[in-house]
């Protein structure tokens, strides 16, 4: 196993090796976070503010790994603007709620100031064009043949993008309402490190679990299925899940409830 990893870390540098640095930044940035949490008292919104970038760090990360391994598959595909997208962008994201996380003030949702509003604002831009860029590469995905990968496998990245980018769009939608709960104002029932709301809908749910289709999809039907009708049936319902979170999240009822102790 720890030889199958190490190979899949050189593989992945030589792939990408832009990508493959900013991950790795952002893995430790991570665990320097989840240190923080452990070590300061700063809260936002009830929950220690370390725990926010985070859980970014390790999404940014994973997310820039992902789409090194990916991309390295396509034809004629220009990777380096991808990179340099991904990483302005990304790294303005993650820099910027690190940076409010240390003043132990909103980054998300944030309109206090002009200032503030307009940073919350790009952050939403930046999410937008590299979910636009993630697209592209899926489109590329479907139109180009990959003769030397397993079909069920080409078929788990296309339906996995295609996931996450009708998730990751879904982020618009709390956005838009300036909050991630449904029935309270930005709820965080401290449900483990996730922050999920216990008490009311929350709409980083169907979020989180439609974005990790870029990953979990592929390696299901790499590992496990290695069956092209399996992946997607798996894919169909690994979307129904996260659509039935959200629909849930939008009647104001949380996945987990919070047990009520009588007294």
């Amino acid at each position: 196993m720890i030889e199958g990893i190490v190979g899949f870390i050189k593989e992945l540098k030589i792939r990408n090796e832009y990508l493959f640095y900013f991950g790795l930044l952002c893995l430790i940035l991570s665990i320097v976070c989840i240190v923080l949490t452990k070590t300061t008292s700063t809260q936002i919104n009830g929950v220690n503010a370390w725990f926010k970038p985070f859980k970014f760090a390790v999404s940014i990360g994973l997310y820039s790994w992902t789409m090194a391994w990916y991309c390295h598959y396509l034809s004629d595909f220009n990777v380096t603007p991808f990179n340099y997208i991904v990483l302005i962008l990304f790294g303005f994201q993650l820099a910027y709620i690190i940076f409010q996380a240390s003043k132990g003030q909103l980054s998300h949702f944030n309109s206090s100031t002009p200032t503030y509003s307009i940073l919350y604002s790009l952050m939403g831009l930046s999410a937008v064009l590299i979910t636009l860029y993630t697209a592209y590469t899926g489109l590329l995905f479907f139109t180009q043949s990959f003769p030397n990968l397993p079909s069920y496998y080409v078929w788990s990245i296309r339906l996995g993008i295609f996931i996450f980018v009708v998730f990751s769009f879904e982020g618009g939608l709390m956005g838009s309402r300036m909050n991630h709960s449904v029935g309270a104002i930005n709820d965080n029932s401290n449900l483990w490190i996730l922050g999920w709301s216990k008490t009311v809908g929350d709409l980083r749910v169907s979020h989180f679990i439609g974005m990790h289709a870029l990953q979990l999809v592929p390696l299901l039907s790499f590992y496990i299925f290695k069956n092209t009708k399996a992946t997607i049936v798996i894919s169909i319902l690994y979307g129904l899940l996260a659509t039935t979170t959200l629909i849930q999240a939008l009647k104001g009822k949380p996945i987990f409830t919070q047990k009520i102790v009588k007294e």
